[in-house]
């Protein structure tokens, strides 16, 4: 007695009806479905030859979509990603990289090729000077802040007089 058993478990399908996968039967009873439709639809205008060639090419897109698996996809994963990458992505993709590092060195790297002082010596006297006029800010708006106080203070005492 021999047993087949897949190399890849990815690979196993149970067979439900006649041999067939649950989605492989129903995709064929669709095809059928679909063949015996257009015999009784087109029967009156076509010969019986013709009209056998449309049976077979109406239903054989169900067919294919019930056995055909493609990169591992079934075949509404197969037409989507078409319809995906066809129309909904763009057909141009492009890619602009952003060195994030060159940007923070940029200014050092151009003063050294030109033979100039390093950058990062006028960095730190701007921000030297930028945390000095900040501070100059920040006690301006403290003594005006007490000035106010002051003069709130001196109407309380009056009003309260």
């Amino acid at each position: 007695m021999e047993v087949k058993i897949n190399k890849e478990i990815r690979n196993y399908t149970e067979s439900m009806f006649f041999g067939l996968s649950m989605r492989q039967f129903l995709f064929s009873v669709l095809a059928c479905g679909v063949a015996v439709g257009l015999f009784f639809l087109l029967r009156g205008r076509f010969g019986t030859e013709t009209l056998s060639w449309m049976c077979i090419l109406g239903a054989s897109p169900f067919a294919v979509m019930g056995f055909v698996r493609y990169n591992g996809m079934t075949a509404e994963q197969f037409v989507w990603a078409w319809i995906k990458s066809q129309f909904l992505m763009p057909k141009k993709i492009l890619f602009v990289p952003e060195n994030l590092y060159y940007e923070a060195v940029k200014q050092a790297l151009d003063a050294h090729e030109k033979g100039l002082p390093a950058v990062q010596d006028k960095k730190k006297k701007k921000c030297r000077r930028a945390r000095r006029n900040a501070a100059k800010e920040r006690r301006k708006q403290a003594e005006k802040s007490r000035k106010k106080n002051k003069k709130l203070r001196k109407r309380k005492e009056v009003d309260y007089d």
